[in-house]
């Protein structure tokens, strides 16, 4: 498997390229703020042919890039339905406070093909599984995107901005909600094997074991009981 990712943007967001091997085709992961050039710099260096752009929330730091990067490849991007109007009102999702002397700056708007995502989807792109969950807490319509474990490669979770290494995603913007994103840890993050890697949206990778022993906001969480 390759995973290339790259920080982008004033807000550093990570975009990640996932594909089964160089020379295949992928997916693009959150091309946020500036993303675009360093998204066709990973695509030749690894000679990819993208398939979908999927999003882990609507914030313009994890979308600002999404209308070049699909019109320039003619693919899809994948939202979940409660965050697809950040795309095209991103002050209203972020409030005044933040962000909006770059506005003028960033491409806002849908691409021609959007696609909703719902909870518990099994995404089949690029000869590659996506496993959906919703998880909001930073944003209404925040999700993960779980790959399994391959081979020699471990689970990867795709958090997106709901947890980082030592921290979670803030819950102060519109739409957000502590104590949904503390029953999203617990709901999605909690019950991974320890040996899963995370990616998330800013910040370096991290293992759910090491979140586990370390985070403050995982200490005295419990995984929900599943039903009878």
């Amino acid at each position: 498997m390759l995973i290339a990712g790259f920080p982008a943007g004033a807000w550093g967001t990570n975009c990640y390229l996932v594909a089964p091997a160089a020379g295949e085709e992928c997916v693009i992961i959150d091309p946020g703020h500036q993303a675009a050039q360093g998204v066709e710099e990973t695509l030749k260096k690894h000679r990819l042919k993208p398939v979908a752009v999927v999003l882990t929330h609507g914030h313009i730091d994890h979308v600002a890039s999404v209308v070049p990067v699909c019109g320039a490849h003619d693919v899809p991007a994948w939202i979940h339905p409660e965050d697809r109007y950040m795309m095209s009102d991103p002050e209203k999702a972020l409030g005044r406070s933040i962000g909006m002397p770059l506005m003028g700056e960033l491409t806002v708007g849908e691409p021609d093909d959007v696609k909703e995502l719902s909870d518990g989807a099994a995404l089949k792109l690029a000869g590659m599984e996506f496993g959906v969950a919703h998880a909001p807490g930073h944003t209404k319509g925040s999700v993960t995107f779980r790959m399994p474990e391959v081979a020699d490669v471990p689970q990867i979770l795709f958090s997106g901005d709901l947890l980082f290494a030592g921290s979670v995603g803030r819950t102060d913007l519109p739409g957000g909600d502590h104590a949904e994103l503390i029953e999203s840890l617990a709901r999605v993050c909690l019950p991974l094997d320890d040996s899963t890697v995370v990616l998330s949206g800013h910040g370096p990778q991290t293992t759910i074991g090491r979140e586990r022993a370390s985070n403050p906001y995982m200490h005295g969480l419990d995984a929900p009981r599943r039903g009878m």
